[in-house]
Order: C-alpha cells, then sequence, then structure tokens
C-alpha cells in the first residue's frame, strides 16, 4: 500500500516537482497539493495523509504553525510532517521540529534522501538531512531553554547513552548496529525504551534533548 503524502508550498513549480519526484518513487502517491499552510491545514484534516510535507515559509500561514496544528503536542491523533526548506540553519525549522515535526530536508536533498525521509515519517520514524542534523540541533540547543529539560523517568542505562549520542549525531538505526557490534532490533528497542524514558515522540526530539542536556557537545 502506498505511502499517501500531501505537498505544500507556494511556489506552484517546486510543488510540481516535488510531487513529480514523488509519484515517481515506488510505494508513495501524492494526493493533494496545497500553496499555503492554511489549504495545506484543511486538506491534511479532511484527507488524513501518511505524510505531510510542508514548507517553512509560506503566505496565509507559515510551515510552522501549519505542524504545531497537525502535529504538535496538544494534538489527539497527530499526522507525520516533514518540514523541507531552502534554509539549512532557518529558526523556524528549529520551530517546527519543536513542534512536532518528523524531519527536516533541503529541497536539494534529491530523489533518494527525500523518498527515505517520506518513507521514514509514514513508519514512526525521523530523517533529518545528514548535512545539517548535528549542525543545525547544536545551534539552537546553545541558546537557553525556555523551561529546563525533563529529567528521565528511570535512568538511562549506559547503552541507551550510547544509542543516545549517535541519534544526536544523526546516524541510522543501521549505522548505530553496526557502530556498537548490535542487532538492527536491539537499536529499535533502546529507541524506544529512550522515548519512553524521556518523554519524547520521535528520534528528533531525543536528539534535541541530548544536545539540550550537555549529552552531546558541539565538536563531540
Amino acid at each position: 500500500m502506498s505511502v499517501r503524502v500531501l505537498v505544500a508550498d507556494d511556489q506552484e513549480i517546486v510543488r510540481t516537482g516535488l510531487t513529480m519526484i514523488l509519484n515517481a518513487q515506488p510505494g508513495i502517491e501524492v494526493v493533494a497539493e496545497a500553496p499555503d499552510g492554511r489549504r495545506a491545514v484543511d486538506l491534511a484534516r479532511q484527507l488524513r495523509p501518511d505524510v505531510c510535507l510542508l514548507d517553512v515559509r509560506m503566505p496565509e500561514m507559515d510551515g510552522l504553525e501549519a505542524t504545531r496544528l497537525l502535529a504538535g503536542p496538544d494534538v489527539a491523533d497527530p499526522l507525520a510532517v516533514v518540514v523541507i526548506t531552502t534554509f539549512d540553519l532557518d529558526e523556524y525549522v528549529y520551530a517546527a521540529l519543536r513542534a512536532g515535526a518528523r524531519g527536516f530536508l533541503l529541497k536539494d536533498a534529491g530523489p533518494a534522501l527525500l523518498s527515505q525521509a517520506v518513507h521514514a515519517a509514514a513508519n514512526g520514524d525521523a530523517l533529518i538531512a545528514p548535512s545539517v542534523t548535528t549542525r543545525l540541533l547544536r545551534t539552537f540547543a546553545d541558546a537557553a531553554p525556555a523551561r529546563p529539560p525533563r529529567q528521565p523517568v528511570d535512568p538511562l542505562t549506559d547503552r541507551e547513552e550510547q544509542v543516545l549520542a549517535r541519534v544526536a549525531r544523526g546516524r541510522t538505526n543501521n549505522e548505530i548496529a553496526d557502530e556498537l557490534f548490535i542487532t538492527l532490533s536491539t537499536v529499535k528497542t533502546h529507541v524506544t525504551a529512550l522515548m519512553l524514558k524521556l518523554g519524547v515522540r520521535n528520534r528528533v526530539e531525543i536528539a534535541m534533548w541530548a544536545y539540550e542536556t550537555n549529552r552531546v557537545r558541539p565538536g563531540a
């Protein structure tokens, strides 16, 4: 069964290009397009796509507010959102991840990475463009948080700390398995345990928590 995607971007040529790329990928179908954030929210609520691909800067309503309305912590049944933008150090992107987005990509990411991000979001995972993962997170995590980072409900094990650090550096589950000499299923088990202990919803939030608590430091 194909992953159903909504594409929102205020530039028609970009929407058309993204739609053509996604429809050419196996197991992906674009079911709607929107020229602004407000229309994107309306269509998303009506159609309930598997993934919403949202540009950050749009008229009527920007991608940040649209993400919050579709995937924010107060949404009872959140949708999967992937943010796509031209700017790799845009504060709105970080805020969108805060609001619940499951991924972040640059518009020059290419078909393969775009497809990976859509499939990851549909599967409940998250993908951030590898070229900007740690730079994006640590740039904005350096700013003082609005409130102290939450503490885990139970102490992290040594292995969970190892997995945490690698998630924060943008490693995939397969890469973590290879580096730690453990199975892929074991990595997934540790990631799930981290989400439960930290009270977060996805690996993006795991990574942000790691930077906020100085588990991972710039350049480390």
